[in-house]
């Protein structure tokens, strides 16, 4: 694997860290500024919102800049904005640092990915794409317990300012090893890059995003209740659950990327279907602790699992112009995460329990899977067409041919 692809993971782990570990800190940001945690919440809501909106702007406001330098400035806008929250005198600020962040953090993994795709060899692309997500998935291993613990002994302002070094490190390290790629040809143009969003396995790929990942976010939101008033976990265990969260992610974003280069929709179908199944069982599993750290586990893999070949499908899909596919899709996760979120706020106002959200994740993640097949067999039919009319117009073209080159024997 190229170089480069760690300088990508570089500031993929930044941007994990910040956009995770303002959940554990939200206690401690509350406090500083004299907010209630709802109001706090905020941080959370306008950063996802932000990344949502940033995607697709920062990524058509990119069209005429090489993708290198697209990267690098997206690294200065995420340094910024993290500067930004840990020095705000006062909340709306810190939400402005938050949000200046996010803008990022959409066309950062969009343009990223198709960066990490162009590196390596057509049959690798999914494993590239993989390779720079791994930095996302890591964060929530290392970076944000680390960070949770880091702002809760030295203060969040601590924390914010390590993050903005890690987008120093991010910058550095795509200015040192990224590659000046050759640009498209004809350069990015936004009409054709809007032409992709016409066609309907592009929208499908996106829409099974929001569902899948969606599904994962009902369930994981709403964790800490769950784990503490279902299970039984002490407060304290929180925590390393998340770390457990964060494992299974890693190790499944990596099995995506590997079996997603190889068989895309059958990767689709398995995770999707096994992760649909695993978010229902979760809600007899959440009564044990053994059951529920298990089942966390898979939630975090089969999430995951699902991530480097959703990302690969809008690229093929998107072949002719990807830049902003790939960024919208990157808005398509939170717009699940955020959807997901409320939807499970909506259960557990109706009374119906802390396991209520994993009806909703198992659901969600089910409606991905009939989209999965509704799109392998639409790529099916349309493959079928395209062999019958192959077949036809070199039958078409064969007679004539064959007649005509008799007489020339003669």
């Amino acid at each position: 694997m190229p170089l480069a692809l760690l300088a990508l993971a570089v500031g993929a782990f930044g941007i994990g860290t910040t956009e995770f570990v303002i959940m554990g800190l939200l206690p401690e940001v509350a406090g500083t500024y004299g907010v209630s945690i709802p109001i706090a919440g905020f941080l959370v809501t306008g950063y996802a919102l932000g990344v949502v909106l940033g995607a697709p702007l920062m990524t058509l406001l990119g069209t005429r800049i090489p993708r290198k330098r697209m990267l690098m400035l997206l690294m200065g806008l995420f340094i910024a904005g993290n500067v930004l929250s840990a020095l705000a005198p006062a909340f709306g600020l810190m939400l402005a640092g938050r949000v200046v962040a996010s803008l990022a953090h959409g066309a950062f993994f969009g343009i990223g990915a198709v960066v990490a795709a162009e590196l390596v060899a057509p049959e690798k692309k999914a494993g590239a794409i993989a390779m720079m997500f791994t930095g996302l998935t890591v964060a929530n291993v290392v970076g944000v317990p680390l960070g949770t613990l880091v702002g809760q002994t030295l203060g969040w302002r601590v924390t914010f300012l390590i993050v903005a070094a890690l987008g120093v490190a991010g910058l550095l390290g795509i200015a040192r090893l990224v590659p000046e790629l050759p640009r498209p040809e004809g350069g990015v143009r936004i009409r054709r890059e809007l032409a992709a969003f016409r066609n309907v396995q592009v929208l499908l790929a996106m829409a099974m995003t929001v569902l899948g990942f969606g599904g994962v976010f009902a369930a994981i939101t709403y964790i800490t209740p769950m784990m503490t008033d279902v299970a039984g976990f002490a407060d304290s265990s929180v925590t390393w659950l998340l770390v457990l969260f964060g494992l299974g992610m890693v190790a499944g974003n990596l099995i995506g990327g590997r079996y997603a280069d190889r068989a895309l929709m059958p990767m689709l179908y398995v995770a999707l279907g096994a992760l649909a199944v695993t978010l229902a069982v979760f809600t007899l599993t959440a009564h044990t602790k053994a059951g529920a750290a298990v089942t966390v586990v898979l939630i975090g893999a089969l999430g995951f699992a699902t991530v480097p070949p959703l990302q690969k499908r809008v690229l093929d899909q998107a072949a002719g112009a990807p830049t902003l596919a790939s960024a919208v899709n990157i808005g398509a996760f939170n717009l699940g995460n955020a959807l997901a979120a409320w939807l499970g706020g909506v259960v557990i106002a109706a009374g119906l329990g802390w396991t209520a959200p994993n009806w909703v994740g198992a659901a969600l993640a089910a409606s991905a899977l009939v989209l999965a097949l509704v799109s392998g067999a639409l790529e099916r039919r349309t493959a079928g067409r395209a062999a019958h009319g192959e077949r036809e117009a070199v039958v078409a073209a064969g007679t004539p041919a064959s007649q005509a080159a008799v007489p020339a024997h003669h």
